[in-house]
């Protein structure tokens, strides 16, 4: 790892038309839109739904970091976050972040070692460390 501070890029541009264009150094450029619920035409990535994939690709790569330095084999895992937007007093704002977990680890797996695992990746989580909503872990470990 690099010494911190890290910096982070990211170019936005609309030119004319409700698309976005997103750019950083050395990344695939990706279009987005305000989503069908605030009137955009849907099938494209809007800021909703990359904040929430935010929350869940950040919780599968610190678990893959911390299964590692606690030895911990797994086959599988998958996380499926939901984000809820409300009105609130200061507008409208992500209120709760729901992740649901699902792990496979290898047949013989101590269940609790997997399970603190999860727990640990999700408190370490920089992501979600630095959100104010509520926050909600759901797992579910499969052996295999």
């Amino acid at each position: 790892m690099e010494p911190l501070p890290h910096t982070y890029k990211v170019k936005a541009r609309v030119a004319g038309e409700d698309l976005v264009d997103l750019t950083g150094e050395g990344l695939e450029p990706l279009k987005s839109g305000p989503p069908p619920q605030f009137g955009g035409p849907g099938g494209l990535w809007s800021p909703e739904e990359l904040f929430v994939a935010a929350a869940a690709d950040c919780f599968l790569l610190t678990f893959r970091s911390v299964a590692k330095h606690s030895s911990l084999d797994w086959k599988q895992i998958e996380c499926e976050t939901a984000g809820t937007l409300e009105k609130t007093e200061g507008g409208l704002q992500f209120t709760r972040l729901v992740s649901r977990v699902r792990l496979v680890v290898p047949e013989g797996t101590d269940e609790k070692k997997a399970s603190r695992v999860l727990e640990m990746s999700e408190k370490n989580c920089l992501v979600t460390r630095s959100l104010k909503c509520e926050l909600a872990l759901e797992t579910e470990i499969l052996t295999e």
